[in-house]
Order: C-alpha cells, then sequence, then structure tokens
C-alpha cells in the first residue's frame, strides 16, 4: 500500500505531476470522490496538507492527537478569538477525528436551498439514493449499546420534560465503546476516509500525498491550467524551498469550508457573484455543565447517541434554533473550555468524573441576521475566519442555556454551571434561570466553539448566487469542481458528514458521466 504514498515533506527537489483528476483535500469529500473516481478507472491524485497516520499512531492521548491531528493544534480561532474551532488535518480530515454522528440532511434546509438558491434534491435528483449508498459503505446504523451516562441524562432530562430525542446513527464496525474517537479510532472501527475509502481508492491505483500545501491554482479563460504546491513543515506550515507542481485534466478542491475558499482566494478565480469565502457557517455551538451525585464518566462510551431537535425549528423564524447534544469529555478539552481561576477552576476538574455536559449548536445562515463569517488571507496567505457574532445569535445562545439548564436539572442534576465567564454554580432551577437571563451575551464572555465549517464556495442555480452549481461544479472554470462542505448554501441544523458523503457521491457520478462524454465527443 505505501508505495501509493507520498510525504512531501520528504521531497529534496522541485517536482512535477501529470494526472488525470488531482483532489485536494482528504476529508469527507475528497475522500469519498477518491474511491469514486478510482472505481471508475481515472488516475487520481489525492493531497493532503496533514500527515498520515494509522491506527498505531492513535495512543489515546489528547496531548498527542491535538497537535498532530487538528488543525492549528486544535486551537483554531475566529478572527476576533470569540469561537473556537475544532477541525481535522490529517488524512481522513475531520472524519478521523469526528465523533461518528451520521444524519441525513434535514428536508426543512433542502426545502430552504430550493427556495433561496434554486438547487433542487426532489425527483429526479433525490439524494436517498445516494445517502442509503454512503450508510451501506459506511456502515452507519442506529447505534444499539445503551447510551453512557453523558448521553443518558439528555435522553432523561428530554423525557422528564417532554421533549423530543432521537438515537443516533453512527460510522461504526466493530466498535469497542471506548469513547476516545476525537483522538483517533485506535482499532480502526470508525469507518473515516482514513480507513475506507481512501484506501480503496489507493488499491486502485490512487497515489496519496501527504503533508503538501497547495498555494494557487493557475488558470485562463474558463480553465485551470494547472496548480503549484509546497511542503508544510514539521508544524504544518507551508515550506517555500521547493516547488510542487501538478496538471491535470480536472482539479477537485475539498480542502474544507476554509481552506476551499482560502485556496480559491488566492488563486484569485473568477468571482462575479461576490460570494466566493463569504456566507461560512459555524454552528455556533455554546455549553451547559452540570454536576450530578452519581458518576458520569463522560470520557468513557459512544461520544454522542442521543440528540434533540425540540428546538432546531421553530415556529418563530426570529427565534434562532438550535441543535441539543453532548460532546465527549477529556480532561484538557474540558479544562480549556471550563471558566474560572484558580481554586475554583482546581474545583471543577477535581470534580471532573460527576460532569455532564450538553452543548447546544445554532443553525445559522437561515435568517438574514445570521449570515455567516467571511474567509480572509493573512499576510502569509492563510486563512482567517473573520465571524460577527449578532445580536439575533446572541438571544438563541441565551436560550439555548435556558434550555439546557432547565433539562439538566429536569434530569436531576445537583448543580448547572453555564459555560460564561461571569456565571457561577447554580444550586436549582429558579436561580439559574434567573442568572442566565442577567449573563452580559458578549465576545469573550460567553464561550463560544464550532466543530462543523460550512460554506463559503455556495452552490446555487445561477452564477449571480453562488460559486459552484448543484453539482459543485465551478460556474466559471469548465474543469474545476469543489465537493466538501463549503458549497452548503446554509448550515445545515445537523452533524454535516453524512450530507456531504451523499452530496459528493452524486456529484461525482455526474462528473464521471461528463468526464466521459467529453472523451466520447473528441474521440
Amino acid at each position: 500500500m505505501t508505495i501509493n504514498h507520498l510525504d512531501a515533506s520528504q521531497f529534496t527537489q522541485d517536482q512535477l505531476f501529470d494526472t488525470d483528476i488531482v483532489i485536494i483535500g482528504s476529508g469527507a469529500g475528497g475522500g469519498i470522490a477518491a474511491e469514486q473516481l478510482a472505481q471508475a478507472g481515472f488516475k487520481i491524485l489525492l493531497l493532503e496538507e496533514g500527515a498520515w497516520y494509522t491506527r498505531d499512531d492513535f495512543v489515546m492521548q489528547e496531548r498527542w492527537a491535538y497537535p498532530h491531528l487538528y488543525q492549528e493544534g486544535a486551537a483554531r480561532k475566529t478572527r476576533d478569538q470569540a469561537i473556537g474551532i475544532l477541525q481535522g488535518r490529517t488524512v481522513g480530515g475531520s472524519t478521523t477525528v469526528n465523533w461518528t454522528t451520521s444524519i441525513r440532511t434535514p428536508k426543512a434546509t433542502l426545502d430552504f436551498w430550493n427556495s433561496k438558491f434554486g438547487v433542487n434534491f426532489s425527483g429526479k435528483d433525490d439524494l436517498s439514493d445516494y445517502f442509503a449508498a454512503a450508510e451501506q459503505r459506511l456502515n452507519i446504523h442506529q447505534w444499539p449499546v445503551p447510551p453512557n451516562a453523558n448521553n443518558a441524562k439528555l435522553q432523561q432530562g428530554c423525557e422528564k420534560l417532554g421533549w423530543q430525542y432521537t438515537l443516533i446513527n453512527r460510522n461504526v464496525n466493530g466498535c469497542a465503546n471506548l469513547g476516545y474517537c476525537g483522538m483517533g479510532c485506535p482499532i480502526n472501527a470508525k469507518q473515516s476516509m482514513l480507513v475506507s475509502t481512501i484506501p480503496a481508492a489507493m488499491a486502485l491505483g490512487a497515489t496519496l500525498i501527504s503533508r503538501i500545501s497547495v498555494r494557487q491554482l493557475h488558470w485562463q479563460s474558463d480553465s485551470i491550467t494547472g496548480l503549484e504546491a509546497v511542503p508544510v513543515d514539521q508544524y504544518f506550515q507551508p515550506r517555500h524551498d521547493l516547488r510542487i507542481r501538478i496538471k491535470a485534466k480536472h482539479y477537485i478542491v475539498a480542502a474544507g469550508a476554509i481552506g476551499s475558499p482560502a485556496l480559491l482566494l488566492r488563486s484569485k478565480v473568477p468571482d462575479p457573484s461576490g460570494r466566493l469565502g463569504k456566507h461560512t457557517y459555524l454552528h455556533p455551538t455554546v455549553i451547559s455543565g452540570a454536576l450530578f451525585d452519581d458518576a458520569i464518566n463522560g470520557h468513557s462510551g459512544a461520544p454522542q447517541s442521543i440528540y434533540s431537535d425540540q428546538f432546531v425549528w421553530p415556529a418563530d423564524n426570529n427565534k434562532a434554533g438550535y441543535k441539543l447534544e453532548v460532546p465527549p469529555l477529556h480532561p484538557v478539552l474540558m479544562a480549556t473550555k471550563l471558566t474560572g481561576t484558580g481554586a475554583q477552576h482546581a474545583a471543577l476538574m477535581q470534580q471532573f468524573n460527576h460532569l455532564q455536559v450538553t452543548i447546544a449548536l445554532l443553525r445559522d445562515g437561515f435568517h438574514p441576521h445570521s449570515q455567516g463569517g467571511t474567509v480572509q488571507l493573512d499576510d502569509a496567505q492563510q486563512p482567517v475566519l473573520d465571524y460577527p457574532i449578532t445580536d439575533y445569535l446572541w438571544q438563541g445562545m441565551r436560550e439555548a442555556l435556558l434550555s439546557m439548564a432547565g433539562l439538566q436539572f429536569a434530569a436531576g442534576a445537583r448543580q448547572v454551571l453555564p459555560v460564561h465567564h461571569d456565571a457561577q454554580l447554580y444550586n436549582n432551577w429558579p436561580e439559574a434561570k434567573a442568572a442566565i437571563l442577567q449573563l452580559p451575551m458578549q465576545a469573550l464572555k460567553q464561550t463560544v466553539v464550532s466543530a462543523h465549517v460550512m460554506g463559503g464556495c455556495n452552490m446555487s442555480a445561477s452564477a449571480a448566487n453562488g460559486v459552484v452549481d448543484q453539482n459543485g461544479r465551478h460556474h466559471q472554470l469548465q474543469n474545476l469542481s469543489v465537493f466538501d462542505g463549503s458549497i452548503l448554501p446554509t448550515s445545515l441544523g445537523a452533524n454535516p458528514q453524512l450530507t456531504i458523503y451523499a452530496l459528493v457521491w452524486r456529484n461525482c457520478q455526474q462528473l464521471i458521466s461528463s468526464l466521459r462524454n467529453q472523451v466520447n465527443t473528441l474521440a
């Protein structure tokens, strides 16, 4: 297998490659595309900025996982530092480190896209077959094991309050219920791109190049003519001591919803819609901790097995919708998010195994006052996301804190801590409610995080309203496709991996048909 892998950081001189299709990024989009296109007989180069690690490297330790497997050492933030962003940077992308939650695109989201952007996934373009194909390929099914205590408290609170909740589908096979999914699966149970589509593509002749940063696409008239890349150093920063040039018949950008717009911005590709890099969405997420008398041990067991859509689609669209889930609880991850200093913070950490945490993911992109952020380039031409949090979102976050506190007390919590720098541990629901209503909702006081990045290269039926068409093909450059979460016109109101799998699977079939027609026409 390793004969099809090259580590660009080991190159000692300039390189030139020629291929049928080059895929930039090896996450949910790039991984699916690599297998589909290799099966169709195309010569594939798959490029990844991160390193190629395997199960033997995944030692279930945060201190190793975050610097090696995540963008910016798991410390990526928005321009004003107000939102922390967890995003993968390794072969398999975020699929290697996500928490396995696999949810089909909500119908309400697809309907909104149709009404606002003219993209229609009904009738002959229905995604059902592609969801089913991805679910079969990646062993996505409802998790049959009882939820760990962290998830069970979410379920119990929903049951007590009469709220909706759902058992989660997970992309696992032979899962040992370890709970360390965010650090890479040490037994290859998680059906990430790392262990599924990428090895399959390589077995069919695809070549993987890791530790490579694509700096620019060269284009002329309506076509990409080549790309330039460089190796990265031990800290995954671009080196400039040698050049890697690649020529291909077709170019697929799948570098994620921050990386893909950044590459296209560096390349100064045509952008008549003015939307490139804009309308980038995060599912901005707020956190509520709760202390229980019984042990929670949220580090153990499937990270996510229950969610609630009770508040995702409010009847009043002037209220921000939000999804309720739980995260896995690991010491470094929680220590960096819990508020307080000194003895107060230490006291919380001493009760770590009695801590339950609920998160609320706000559905952004569906309201005029929730239009996401903008990917920009810094002085080193590296991406920075400017994401202003509007009053509409702040109010949604306050509502979410109220919902989570109410749910945690309903589930039997002894104390609840909204993760906000002015909040304290509250002993009952009336006390928590009164305090949350008075918390100043502002950047750096209210802790906000995200593990989902979407948009920035949105699809639209009209070239005036988007970067790519419904098939992921660039509106102005005929041999350029974007196959990742950046093509989503809004956020989803659901975890994005399964949506990306299905969309890219569909778009690959469209691309294969188109490329074969070109060959037949030329013949």
